[in-house]
């Protein structure tokens, strides 16, 4: 299964992405396939934050719209929602230690930990910062392999 990570949904989103057609593309495949594909509650919280906030867009997404478009997302029969179980906390632990992620990459290493203990395959993600979690394959999907 694949899961997406936070840049991958913003740039779908927002038209004024570099990257916003072959965002958009790529998940469009994944949500009209019928194969499993997965959505971090983190990412979809941090996802909100962005496209919203008036300091990172000019003019930011309204709340409305980047509320539809999560809903849009969920609404395919094949997305599954990542949240932490009772294995989570070990886990994380364990890729904030060995990751040394602080700051802003403890968030990575939450992220890294749900994919896990949800048997992700491959994180879809332009983050570089994901290749200090050596347990989790990650992939670029817009740029050529």
């Amino acid at each position: 299964m694949i899961a997406l990570d936070t840049n991958i949904l913003v740039y779908a989103h927002r038209r004024d992405s570099e990257w916003h057609e072959p965002a958009r593309a790529r998940i469009g495949e994944l949500a009209a396939g019928t194969a499993p594909w997965a959505l971090p509650w983190p990412c979809v919280h941090e996802f909100l934050a962005i496209v919203t906030h008036p300091r990172i867009y000019e003019p930011p997404t309204p709340v409305d719209r980047a509320l539809d478009q999560v809903a849009a997302w969920i609404e395919s029969p094949a997305v599954v929602l990542l949240a932490e179980g009772p294995e989570y906390w070990t886990l994380a632990t364990a890729l904030i230690r060995d990751g040394r992620a602080a700051g802003p990459r403890v968030h990575d290493a939450r992220v890294a930990a749900l994919c896990l203990v949800h048997g992700i395959r491959e994180l879809w993600t332009a983050d570089r910062d994901f290749a200090r979690f050596t347990a989790l394959a990650v992939r670029n999907p817009l740029v050529p392999s």
